[in-house]
């Protein structure tokens, strides 16, 4: 047999008087108690839910209505019941009416200054032990992809690497040529004013060769390559995730990392050593062009130069740390871009982060290899 809704009252001293509603205030058991309500001419003072057995949203209007017109005061009501009357009066009454709703209610005040602290280095230590599980996982899934594609070297796609290669390296020819020659002028020009104080201007030639093979060569490639390339695989791969080609990837059978991160993975490896070598011999160039002006040494002799002071490994400093810079600016690059989520403005910030990151890791892995290089002997 259903259980129908019911009420009963109680005259309080001052004439006015309390409701206690019992059974189910649902759709289905509700009846006519709405009219009966309604039928009351007394002035209310309280409505108690403590014998209120299922409630749902129904009755959490037939509640605040009744307290609405009447300005009673809800009791006893359980914490479900109290959310559904909340979130009817929020929708259906003023905020006057508040005031004579008995809900519990938390004081929360503006944390202090120790307490906000706290809070944000909590959350950044959330955020960073998130940070490296995130990252583990893409480079296993990164291993995972190598070993799959040596075990089936057929569904390695080389068309993929190719393409990648003359849009990281080849289309990258100009601005690296240009940057490094620039920057050659600039160590020789200001390398002779400051060697001219001692009569060792003839050392400028030391300075740029040493200085372009070691250091500047492949340090200003890898910023310009984390600038160029490293940007534009954290945008590739977040568009396609945003709009959910990388999925549908998944769907059909396509592993993601196969298809997307390996081919730019590979491709820097590939090409940073040689745009490294091509930024440092531009660089050199750039030393002996305006050496003819300043130093007035020719520019052949420059060259021959370079040949006698520069050791060879040198050349190999520059040529081992390369594919290392390399491997952290796609890295970088493909690992943004692979948590990109949410909306486009994710594509921008996870873009600057890889940019970031990239020539920050690239910087400190430089001042690693320095001291490291120096105490084996090859300083």
């Amino acid at each position: 047999m259903r259980e129908w809704a019911d009420f009963t009252t109680e005259t309080g001293k001052d004439g006015g008087i309390s409701i206690a509603l019992s059974g189910p205030l649902c759709v289905s058991s509700v009846g006519r108690i709405d009219e009966r309500l309604r039928a009351i001419e007394e002035q209310v003072e309280a409505i108690d839910l403590t014998q209120v057995g299922g409630f749902d949203t129904v009755g959490a209007w037939l509640v605040t209505r009744l307290a609405e017109e009447r300005g009673a005061k809800i009791t006893g009501g359980s914490e479900e019941a109290m959310r559904l009357i909340a979130a009817v009066r929020g929708e259906h009454i003023d905020e006057d009416l508040l005031e004579t709703v008995d809900t519990p209610v938390e004081a929360e005040g503006e944390p202090g200054a120790l307490a906000n602290i706290a809070q944000r280095f909590g959350a950044f230590v959330i955020a960073y032990v998130d940070g490296v599980v995130r990252l583990t996982a893409f480079l296993g899934a990164l291993l995972i992809a190598f070993g799959a594609l040596i075990r089936h070297p057929s569904r390695f796609r080389r068309n993929a690497l190719v393409r990648q290669i003359e849009l990281s390296g080849v289309n990258a020819l100009p601005i690296v040529g240009l940057m490094s020659f620039l920057i050659g002028i600039v160590i020789a020009q200001q390398g002779a004013v400051q060697l001219r104080q001692f009569g060792a201007e003839i050392y400028t030639v030391n300075l740029t060769g040493r200085l372009s093979m070691r250091e500047l060569g492949i340090l200003m490639t890898a910023i310009m390559f984390a600038g160029r390339s490293g940007s534009s695989f954290a945008a590739q791969i977040g568009t396609m995730k945003l709009t959910e080609e990388i999925d549908a990837m998944r769907t059909i059978g396509v592993s993601p990392m196969e298809a997307l991160v390996v081919p730019r993975v590979l491709a820097a490896l590939l090409i940073m050593p040689l745009l490294g070598f091509y930024a440092a011999v531009l660089s050199i160039i750039g030393g002996a062009f305006v050496s003819m002006f300043s130093l007035d040494i020719p520019f052949f002799s420059f060259l021959n130069r370079i040949q006698e002071v520069v050791p060879m490994h040198d050349i190999w400093v520059g040529l081992i740390k390369a594919p290392l810079f390399g491997l952290i600016v796609a890295l970088a690059g493909c690992y943004q871009g692979m948590q990109v989520e949410g909306n486009s403005e994710e594509v921008g910030l996870r873009t600057t982060v890889a940019v970031v990151q990239a020539i920050f890791a690239v910087i400190v892995l430089d001042a690693f290899f320095a001291v490291f290089f120096t105490e084996v002997g090859w300083g």
